[in-house]
């Protein structure tokens, strides 16, 4: 199969209609025909179920979009890691905004005293974000989140482990406590839970308010809109937050995460620093 053929049945699998794929693609309807019935001729299976003008994906069909989606996207990861291998001084760091800034400057304070560094550039981004970017190849290596980073195909080394916190409005009772468990949050009505968004930038269904980064939950949870659980190090942004342990909330570990397959000399320099250099670092298990 040729990329342009995956491309083209993406586009007919996303509409489920000829013509809007036709017109997504900037092509004629007939060629886009043409191709997807030469597809499956290839492959031997129907890809598509047509009745009158209704289409509908076959289980094959499926199948075949979710192997395509990840095959296009693993051709454009290579085609942005291959042009930027190109000046292996330049080194694309993905992090969620909100990361503990502490521990970011000290792994590059480590990594830019080593002779030869490269230049990094530091993308702070959503919720979610940097994981997509180091799949799709807009990062060479990315701080993610354990467990709600997915770290599946990548080489991970853990760099900080710490606990999570409850923030709350200011006024609220469970303020006054030195603790407080899922328990009592779940239990507080007035204050839903944030929904972030999810790997594909939806969000899930359910009274809480979609969120997509720190300043925007931390101003509706100072309104009494809402309550958050967030690692310890989450940035402080005003005085209408109070900040409360939560006893039984997952550990949360910060990992420095790359794709094994595709490193240039400026990312190899820096895994080999961070994965010799930091404080008590060792190489985790690949994800």
């Amino acid at each position: 199969m040729e990329t342009r053929e995956l491309r083209y049945f993406i586009a007919v699998a996303e509409e489920l209609h000829f013509g809007r794929a036709a017109d997504r693609l900037q092509m004629a309807q007939p060629p886009l025909s043409r191709a997807i019935q030469q597809l499956e001729r290839r492959l031997g299976v129907p890809l598509f179920e047509r009745s009158g003008r209704r289409v509908a994906l076959s289980s094959a069909g499926e199948v075949l979009l979710n192997e395509g989606r990840a095959a296009v996207a693993a051709v454009q990861a290579a085609e942005r890691r291959t042009r930027r291998a190109a000046t292996p001084s330049h080194v694309v760091l993905a992090a969620k905004a909100g990361t503990n800034s502490d521990l970011v400057t000290t792994l590059l304070g480590i990594y830019g005293a080593t002779p030869g560094a490269a230049q990094i550039d530091v993308q702070l981004v959503g919720i979610g974000e940097p994981e997509r970017m180091l799949r799709d190849g807009r990062a060479d290596v990315a701080l993610l989140h354990l467990p709600f980073d997915a770290t599946a195909g990548f080489d991970i080394m853990e760099l900080h482990t710490e606990g999570q916190v409850a923030l709350l409005p200011s006024a609220h009772p469970l303020t006054k406590r030195k603790k407080v468990t899922l328990a009592d949050l779940h239990a507080a009505p007035d204050l839903p839970l944030p929904r972030w968004p999810e790997p594909d930038g939806s969000y899930l269904e359910g009274p809480g308010p979609a969120v997509r980064d720190y300043v925007q939950l931390w101003q509706l949870i100072g309104l009494g809109r809402a309550c958050a659980i967030v690692p310890e190090s989450a940035p402080r942004l005003g005085n209408d937050v109070a900040v409360v342990p939560v006893a039984d909330a997952e550990l949360v570990t910060t990992v420095i995460a790359w794709p094994p397959h595709s490193r240039s000399r400026g990312v190899d320099r820096l895994i080999q620093i961070a994965t010799t250099g930091w404080p008590g670092g060792q190489p985790a298990p690949r994800g």
